[in-house]
């Protein structure tokens, strides 16, 4: 059995402590200067964060047993209190504490795939970056969450890959930073970018055009291809806003019966939903979501979920407007995707036999260095 070691803060998975850290930081931020400082951008000198320190790794397996591994990035979970940077620290209790939780209920449903290794990395507020032009969105997000996350995986990949196969998760911010280690570290390093299984870029959209500007990615077709990306944002069907995580052009799959058309999977075709219920545990919920790709606009519907249960609260309207599933885009079809990524495993590893001993050779040589 694979173990898992965790940072420090794994003691904090309880949901009720989010709101206790954002409490004492803000109560720290009394004694700061009332200037709001501005996070580093494209461009600027970015020291990464250290990634040999091990409280640096939300987890990380020790005795890597699996033939293939998953990588994991998590969603924004830092929200600036008061006068506090946009950007976290690396050691943001509150951040650690919400990405504990993400690993925990949903990250989870990537486990059995491989052995784990999720970093932390320093993030942006959300409410704070939406608030900057559209320019400065993509320069404050390329610049100190990019540096961490393309640092950790490059550390990744010289020290724990041992040449493996690997899945590529992230959902919101963190399926961004997965764009970046797609559209950059893979591109400047195709030898590594052939042992990419798949990447699950769940709650960000990948559009037609990032993909003619990268050839080296392309979009899965069905639930067998691998070296693809799998990407979907959650909508109810009277949603009609715009969601800050996609954009024009942007590509669906149905997470239900891997297809790229139309055609409606009903509920009864759901293998199980994950969710919080009504003591705030979360457990599997059959018959709870359909699904159905909007082709025109990139998105998937799902018509059988309560959108005042399980839509955006109140809180994120600005970011996600009413009808949005968000919070729920792994949630709703967690077994579908814990399957599909066992699959596409053993469909990658069927096409590619391990190699005899002797024909082994050294791994992470001529990788790329991060600049």
């Amino acid at each position: 059995m694979k173990k898992l070691i965790y940072g420090s803060m794994i003691g904090l998975l309880a949901l009720g402590l989010l709101s206790a850290c954002n409490q004492n930081e803000k109560k720290t931020e009394t004694k700061q200067s009332a200037a709001v400082e501005t996070p580093a951008k494209t461009g600027d000198t970015i020291e990464p964060s250290d990634y040999h320190d091990v409280d640096n790794w939300l987890a990380k397996t020790t005795d890597p047993t699996e033939p293939a591994d998953v990588f994991i990035l998590y969603p924004t979970a830092y929200q600036k209190q008061g006068n506090q940077s946009p950007i976290s620290k690396i050691d943001n209790l509150s951040m650690q504490a919400g990405a504990q939780v993400f690993l925990a209920n949903q990250g989870s449903a990537f486990e059995s795939s491989g052995n784990v290794f999720a970093p932390y990395y320093r993030q942006l507020d959300a409410n704070w970056l939406l608030s900057q032009s559209a320019e400065k969105q993509a320069e404050y997000a390329n610049g100190v969450p990019k540096a961490d996350v393309l640092a950790a995986f490059h550390y990744y990949i010289e020290n724990y890959n041992n040449g493996r196969p690997f899945i590529l998760v992230g959902h919101s911010q963190g399926a961004s930073m997965v764009k970046e280690i797609l559209f950059d570290y893979l591109k400047k390093n195709p030898e590594v970018n052939e042992r990419m299984v798949a990447a699950y870029v769940l709650g960000q959209s990948v559009t037609q055009a990032e993909l003619d500007a990268n050839p080296q990615t392309k979009f899965a077709e069905g639930p067998d291809d691998t070296g693809v990306i799998i990407s979907y944002n959650t909508v109810s069907p009277t949603f009609e806003g715009e969601l800050s995580t996609t954009a024009p052009g942007a590509l669906a799959i149905n997470p239900i019966t891997w297809t790229r058309d139309e055609t409606p999977a009903p509920v009864e075709a759901n293998l199980g939903s994950y969710v919080r219920n009504e003591e705030g545990n979360y457990e599997r919920v059959m018959g709870l979501a359909d699904a159905r790709v909007d082709t025109a606009r990139g998105l998937v519907i799902c018509s059988t979920a309560d959108v005042a249960r399980y839509g955006m609260p109140e809180s994120a309207r600005k970011i996600f407007p009413e009808g949005s599933f968000h919070n729920n885009d792994i949630s709703f079809y967690y077994y579908n995707l814990q399957q599909n990524a066992e699959n596409r495993v053993a469909q990658y590893l069927a096409a590619h036999p391990a190699p005899t001993p002797e024909a082994e050779q050294p791994v992470a040589e001529n990788v790329e260095p991060i600049q």
